[in-house]
């Protein structure tokens, strides 16, 4: 279907420049800020810009959002591509970000729309969560069959013309839709989110390589920005997160466990390419099989959800899954120079029998606590903060890895440890604080 199409495109697009970091910085010239920003870049254009797409897909059409998104994906694959320096390919990368923030926002809600309540959204919401970890498996294969040339902007071509080639296709097949009841779009709170949002990201990114005076300049102004937008939404008749919402355990489960996803797994995912070329010394499709390992194991548990006899809902189920990541995880601990790069590949196999089924459930939990009118929205909170938390996660791991233990080895040991332990604590916080909570179609609760 098109909307998993759009959203395996966007993760495409994501992991990307992850496989392909080495060749990428030494062609552009990036030293060691900018091999972080060109690794966060989209993340910036994605945390900044769900939620606000979300909210501005309900109001003006889902579908239009949609096509905006992936026009917006074409064209910062193209800027990526043609840019002979760092700064035009970091820009490239946040439009690509706001372009595919568009695209998962509104896809998810337009499912939702498309399919009820029930085995048929189950079905459908089973295929999105496999279209994540395909995207995932797809971008990393995608980089290793195009290494040549220069190594990385064969990659960047494919993926524009892709994404153009979808937009007759989403057109002619997703439905158009919008919120019953218009709402106004609350600007100033979509500013201040929009603004305190990429600033966020950006000072995570800019801290990597140290604090110095702009990480705690853009660290003070991002929180001055998200406290001005919690005061707003306090205040206006049509927030672009309604902050009831916060107390409803389903919604609540599913944000909490897009977080800690993002945080633990996407930001070790997001290492391990460096982590087989440097250490390892392998090439291109070596340092690509974790990552396809984790992702395929991820699409097969994603589609085999909806096998499952007992309905996966609440928050329970989210911890539970957690615990299966937070194990696939433990078993990359131990890990040395003399260590087969199967060592490797097989606990990316169990923690991707988690993802998969994370990805399934978070995205249906998402739309399920919220209201109709509020799809969107739902579906833009759950991936703002998936990616919110994968800009911490790799900020961190990869912090970690490079500055604790003798060498990358053992730093990579006590990155998996913090992993571990920031995953097993998410679990534990979504169990704690589950209750029993039923949910009516129209996204309200009942104790």
């Amino acid at each position: 279907m098109p909307v998993a199409l759009g959203t395996a495109l966007v993760l495409v697009t994501y992991v990307t420049p992850i496989a392909t970091i080495p060749a990428t910085a030494a062609d552009l010239g990036a030293g060691p800020v900018a091999r972080a920003w060109i690794l966060s870049s989209m993340s910036v254009g994605l945390a900044g810009l769900l939620l606000a797409s979300g909210v501005i897909g309900d109001a003006l059409g889902r579908r239009r959002a949609y096509v905006v998104g992936l026009v917006g994906t074409a064209v910062g694959a193209v800027l990526c591509a043609v840019a002979a320096e760092p700064l035009l390919f970091v820009a490239g990368r946040i439009v690509q970000g706001g372009g595919g923030a568009a695209v998962l926002a509104c896809g998810l809600a337009a499912l939702a729309h498309r399919y009820p309540l029930g085995p048929e959204r189950l079905r459908a919401t089973s295929v999105w969560g496999a279209s994540v970890g395909l995207g995932i498996a797809g971008g990393a294969v995608l980089a290793a069959l195009l290494d040549f040339g220069s190594g990385w902007r064969p990659s960047y071509w494919v993926t524009a013309v892709a994404a153009i080639l979808l937009v007759p296709v989403t057109r002619r097949w997703v439905a158009e839709s919008a919120a019953a009841v218009k709402q106004r779009v609350d600007l100033p709170g979509l500013i201040l989110l929009v603004a305190g949002m990429t600033l966020a990201v950006s000072a995570l990114t800019q801290g990597r390589n140290g604090i110095d005076a702009p990480t705690v300049v853009l660290g003070v102004l991002a929180m001055l920005a998200l406290a001005g937008f919690g005061i707003v939404e306090r205040r206006v008749a049509a927030p672009l997160l309604d902050p009831a919402l916060l107390a409803h355990p389903r919604f609540r489960a599913a944000t909490a466990g897009s977080l800690v996803l993002g945080a633990g797994m996407i930001g070790m995912a997001s290492f391990t390419p460096a982590m087989v070329q440097l250490g390892y010394g392998e090439g291109l499709w070596a340092a690509s099989l974790p990552a396809v390992a984790w992702a395929g194991t991820g699409v097969v548990t994603s589609l085999l959800v909806r096998r499952i006899p007992h309905p996966l809902e609440g928050p329970r189920p989210v911890a539970l899954f957690l615990l299966v990541v937070a194990a696939g995880q433990l078993l990359t601990w131990g890990l040395s120079a003399d260590s087969s790069l199967w060592r490797l590949v097989l606990p990316f196999v169990v923690a991707g029998a988690g993802t998969g089924v994370l990805n399934a459930l978070l995205g249906r939990e998402a739309i399920a606590s919220v209201p109709p009118d509020r799809a969107a929205m739902g579906s833009g909170a759950n991936n703002t903060a998936r990616y919110l938390g994968a800009a911490c996660g790799i900020t961190l791991f990869l912090t970690v890895a490079t500055h604790a233990g003798d060498d990358l080895f053992a730093g990579w040991n006590v990155a998996a440890l913090v992993t571990v332990a920031l995953t097993l604590i998410g679990a534990a916080a979504i169990a704690l604080t589950s209750r029993r909570t039923a949910v009516t179609p129209t996204g309200d609760s009942e104790r």
